[in-house]
């Protein structure tokens, strides 16, 4: 597989190509999607796990396509207190079942990549001091 944009499909009326941006951009909707997801992570680079907005969504995600094929790498943080496996498990059925849908591209594999665990009681605690000290 290459990383290029694939001869998807030969119609009487030309070539369709699908782009690997676009792939990485439904990628990334479908991993947000998944409850217990806190964001995606631009840790491939460098390691160093932040949460990405919704522009940056396929800053998270590396994908392969092939002619017919795709694979898919997603790199997340994860809400505390969720099942690791489970969530990974929902992520890889809602990543290739989007993918598919929409391209019709055959996904080969889904790795989810975990970066971080984002712990909400944190921010709590933060607004709850900063609602203290304004009253």
């Amino acid at each position: 597989m290459s990383t290029l944009a694939a001869d998807y499909e030969r119609t009487d009326m030309g070539t369709i190509q699908i782009a690997p941006e676009v792939i990485e951009i439904i990628a990334g909707l479908a991993t947000i999607e998944v409850q217990g997801v806190a964001g995606m992570s631009g840790g491939f680079a460098g390691g160093i796990a932040e949460l990405l907005g919704r522009k940056n969504l396929s800053k998270g995600v590396k994908v392969e396509v092939g002619q017919r094929e795709a694979a898919v790498d997603v790199s997340i943080i994860v809400e505390y207190g969720n099942r690791i496996p489970e969530l990974a498990s929902d992520i890889q059925r809602n990543v290739k079942r989007s993918i598919e849908t929409m391209t019709g591209l055959h996904v080969v594999e889904v790795n989810v990549h975990i970066h971080d665990v984002h712990f909400k009681t944190t921010e709590r605690l933060e607004t709850d001091e900063v609602q203290l000290r304004v009253k």
